[in-house]
């Protein structure tokens, strides 16, 4: 089993060799240039491998799921939408850019996923992405329209939905039959979780909502269902473990 460190190092290499040709080749490379921990992808190659394939054949799947994530980070920023003109310390696509040139870099990122996915030569993968993507549209749409809705519900669609396909893409690349119900319930606890985490760090969302006592019991009863979930899986998840534990120190400050 790869550490998560290899798996990450997989992935930045071929996301360093992908071709991204055209006008838009050096927008498109900016924004996946921008820092990021690679947690979706790595999280998708280390399913596939707890599940039994080798994790280089997952990572144009994995490699999907991270332009998935960049195409919605590119358009949340967006002067419409949230109005972020830094991501990640550095200006925005919009901003480098201009608008325009932000909202095709953000559809060609999309596209270029699905071309990934549709790679395997079955479209298991791309339903994955495409499900998610419409979740992360639908929970973005509730956001903006300042819908009563509790911060889990938002979570699940907004930043669950992504970690869920990364789970179901690395399987799906393994070629896990029956039922999945384990792993499931794992991505959703480890998508709230990682969330939860990030508004401790920001000091922001569920921290803002409920207080950040409230926001560190929610963290731990995530961390709870994820690793419970993976008691449940007949399968090496030490790697997968390994990633929950990391969130864990970040919420505690460690």
């Amino acid at each position: 089993m790869r550490s998560p460190d290899e798996l990450r190092e997989l992935i930045e290499d071929y996301l360093a060799d992908l071709a991204l040709d055209g006008e838009l080749g050096g927008a498109i490379q900016y924004a996946l240039e921008g820092g990021g921990k690679r947690i979706r992808p790595v999280l998708c190659l280390a399913v596939s491998e707890a599940a039994g394939a080798r994790a280089p054949s997952a990572v144009p799947a994995a490699a999907a799921v991270e332009l998935v994530h960049t195409f919605s980070l590119v358009h949340d920023d967006l002067p419409a939408l949230d109005d972020d003109d830094l991501r990640r310390g550095r200006p925005s696509a919009h901003v480098r850019f201009g608008e325009a040139v932000a909202i095709l870099t953000g559809d060609a990122l999309l596209t270029r996923a699905l071309q990934l996915a549709l790679s395997y030569g079955h479209a298991a993968i791309a339903s994955e992405l495409v499900d998610a993507t419409l979740d992360m549209i639908r929970g973005q749409y509730l956001d903006v329209i300042g819908a009563d809705r509790a911060p889990e519900e938002l979570y699940e669609l907004k930043t669950g939905a992504l970690f869920g396909a990364a789970t179901g893409c690395g399987l799906h690349v393994a070629g896990v039959t029956g039922t999945w119900a384990a792993w499931r319930e794992f991505a959703r606890a480890f998508g709230l979780l990682f969330q939860v985490v990030d508004d401790i760090a920001d000091a922001d969302g569920i921290v803002e909502a409920r207080g950040l006592e409230a926001a560190h019991s929610l963290a731990l009863r995530a961390e709870t269902r994820a690793r419970d979930a993976l008691e449940e899986i007949d399968a090496d998840t030490s790697v997968l473990a390994e990633l929950v534990s990391g969130l864990s120190a970040r919420s505690a400050g460690r």
